[in-house]
């Protein structure tokens, strides 16, 4: 047992010297964010200027990159229109930021789309939204940006526990970051060969503000009154300013895998360890939810789906992320 303990502890040590080894420094580096011109990606663009990192902000709402580029005002940012499910305009900005710094450092995969509602709500048309932007986008801007890809060099995918453990109402976008999460790891092994480090982040619920940019169908008030909720809760949820700092400490670091939230790591944990009751609880679960009877498969922003519960005292932080990362 005496032994068992001494090269338990040994191994641990080494790990450790060896995760200090692979720190990299940020300054004068180049990192390209997509999703960048607001909620979490704005909150890492904020960590990466901060650390004196030229930063390329990706997203396909130009007046958003521009405010979020005037916002880092000091730091060199290059914001550039760019739709992810576009695979010329990926080529295009890619190109662009070839002129722009000539080499990449650091790529982190965090755009997104969330469609919340019953399963019988969503289409086909969803699932292909979903991995339009999670899997293909990111795959394509990936396979882009690579020969470009410094030695120890950083990609860093947003998955999300929902890319673990599919939780109910939330099936085009679990579907698509279960996509992201094999890609991900995939990556990591088949790239390490040439010394660039794959982290695949999957975090719980995040005060981001996103609430307000997802969609949501079936009763689509109630929807987004419990996800508005949900998200803006402490207990159910962490700051978007925490699990960015997070996310770049991996980064620096080359952390293989990174869960965020207890609430998180206890689900994983629990499927992991027992998954029949798991499936069993989320099961459950699904059942308390707003069913699809009589409901519209029309899809509406959270904007359009405020009622008298949402937003108000109990979604007040969640709202106030909102105002604070560009989402509102």
């Amino acid at each position: 047992m005496r032994r068992a303990l001494t090269i338990t502890t040994l191994i641990s040590a080494a790990r450790i010297v060896a995760r200090r080894r692979r720190a990299i420094d940020f300054a004068g580096r180049t990192v390209v964010i997509t999703g960048g011109s607001r909620g979490l990606g704005l909150e890492m663009a904020r960590l990466f200027a901060a650390e004196n990192a030229r930063i390329v902000l990706l997203a396909p709402n130009q007046t958003e990159l521009d405010r979020a580029a005037k916002e880092l005002q000091g730091a060199k940012v290059l914001p550039i229109a760019c739709d992810l499910r576009d695979a010329s305009a990926i080529a295009s900005t890619v190109n662009e930021i070839r002129g722009w710094s000539g080499t990449i450092d650091v790529l982190i995969n965090n755009a997104g789309v969330i469609q919340v509602g019953p399963f019988e709500t969503m289409t086909a048309a969803d699932f292909q939204e979903a991995l339009a932007v999670h899997l293909w986008g990111a795959l394509e801007l990936t396979q882009h940006i690579l020969p470009l890809m410094t030695r120890n060099g950083r990609i860093i995918n947003i998955a999300s526990i929902g890319g673990k453990v599919a939780v109910p109402h939330l099936l085009p976008y679990c579907v698509s970051k279960f996509a992201l999460v094999g890609l991900s790891d995939g990556l990591r092994a088949e790239l390490s060969r040439r010394q660039i480090r794959v982290t695949t982040v999957c975090p719980g619920l995040m005060r981001t503000g996103s609430h307000i940019q997802a969609w949501f169908k079936g009763q689509h008030k109630k929807e987004f009154a419990l996800f508005a909720l949900a998200n803006g809760l402490p207990l159910f949820s962490t700051g978007s300013r925490h699990a960015a700092q997070r996310i770049v400490e991996a980064c620096r670091y080359g952390d293989a895998f990174l869960l965020i939230t207890p609430q998180a790591r206890a689900l994983h944990l629990a499927n992991a360890l027992m998954p029949n009751l798991t499936a069993d609880i989320l099961s459950w679960t699904a059942r308390l939810l707003p069913d699809s009877r009589g409901a519209s498969t029309e899809a509406k922003t959270g904007r359009q789906s405020r009622s008298a519960l949402a937003p108000g005292f109990l979604t007040r932080l969640a709202d106030a992320a909102s105002a604070r990362n560009n989402e509102s």
